[in-house]
């Protein structure tokens, strides 16, 4: 359903550290770098099954700013793969938020999670759901 999910950064650069070692531990590749008609700057990454993340400077000028109430959620593939999100995201600037990454108990059964605010302050999640 998803094609793209996109969030702001008030420095490209920072981003661009962040992402590429948080989303690598994922799996992904490096951001392929794109400059807008505008002149922005932003940061594209892919991953397998074609969904884009993107970072981007904000388009209007304005600071970029947390969308309060909204988290991006990217997939783990294991337990495993959630404690290395979280611990790679605060070895690059990241904040680690709300409960220690484990087990929750969900709708789905017990999954596994972490949350974290990127240098900008975005919130996102690592979370693995089995089978």
């Amino acid at each position: 359903m998803l094609f793209h999910t996109m969030v702001g950064s008030n420095d490209i650069e920072r981003s661009k550290r962040f992402y590429n070692a948080v989303l690598g531990a994922l799996g992904a590749g490096e951001a392929t770098l794109n400059v807008a008609g505008s002149g922005h700057t932003r940061l594209f990454y892919r991953h397998e099954g074609g969904t884009n993340f993107i970072v981007s400077e904000p388009i209007n000028d304005e600071p970029a700013t947390v969308a309060n109430g909204s988290t991006v959620a990217f997939s783990c593939n294991s337990p495993a793969q959630v404690e290395l999100f979280h611990d790679t995201a605060i070895a690059n600037g990241g904040t680690s938020i709300e409960d220690r990454p484990g087990p929750r108990e969900s709708a789905m059964g017990t999954i596994t999670l972490a949350y974290v605010r990127d240098p900008d302050g975005n919130k996102l999640c690592g979370i693995h759901i089995p089978g």
